[in-house]
């Protein structure tokens, strides 16, 4: 038997940074019900991820740059705005690949995927000089110490290696079901109500 995050955390262990958290059917929280969040720190002091499938209705990438007066370049690939979290909603966390870094502000999160949080990547990808690929979310979601520990407890969330192509390949909309398909899971058959031995 494996040991859980709570365990492993107690022992010193960052045991979800750069995996996948997935809500299994039923969660109870509106916010986060059939969401998929990135782990991007995970210790004993609490825990840190966006949510990468939500879409904000209405507002795109290109958009959002016109009102903040950042210029797009003509190549620009507009991306939709997601729902990182309800925690700081009025700013911008980029995750993306590590083809991009500023020393003062990157944060590599995992061999492939890092995190950056300033305008500098947001001048640099709507100029297209930015990382080849990338999400941008607006928030993110925050656990106090010991708090993703007890949800996994009360059969909130499973985890999963976090894999490039479905973190940043898989359209928003489709990633719930596609990192369920990656533990062999069809959410059909998944209880909110699991058991612990």
């Amino acid at each position: 038997m494996t040991e859980g995050p709570d365990k492993r955390v107690a022992d010193g262990e960052s045991f979800l940074e750069g995996k996948l958290l997935i809500a299994m059917p039923g969660m109870t929280d509106s916010r986060f019900a059939q969401t998929v969040i990135y782990m991007c720190a995970h210790s004993a002091k609490g825990a840190m991820g966006l949510v990468i499938n939500r879409p904000i209705p209405g507002i795109s990438f290109s958009e959002l740059m016109t009102q903040m007066d950042i210029a797009i370049g003509k190549d620009f690939d507009d991306l939709p705005v997601l729902y990182g979290g309800p925690v700081d909603t009025e700013r911008g966390f980029v995750l993306h690949t590590k083809d991009y870094e500023t020393a003062e502000a990157t944060l590599p999160v995992s061999s492939e995927i890092s995190l950056t949080a300033t305008k500098d990547i947001l001048r640099a990808m709507a100029g297209g000089r930015g990382p080849k690929r990338a999400l941008f979310a607006l928030g993110y979601a925050g656990w106090g110490p010991g708090q993703v520990e007890g949800e996994f407890q009360d059969n909130g969330w499973l985890h999963c290696d976090a894999e490039l192509d479905l973190v940043l390949g898989v359209e928003p909309e489709r990633k719930w079901r596609a990192a369920l398909a990656h533990l062999g899971i069809n959410p059909m058959g998944l209880s909110a109500n699991a058991g612990r031995a």
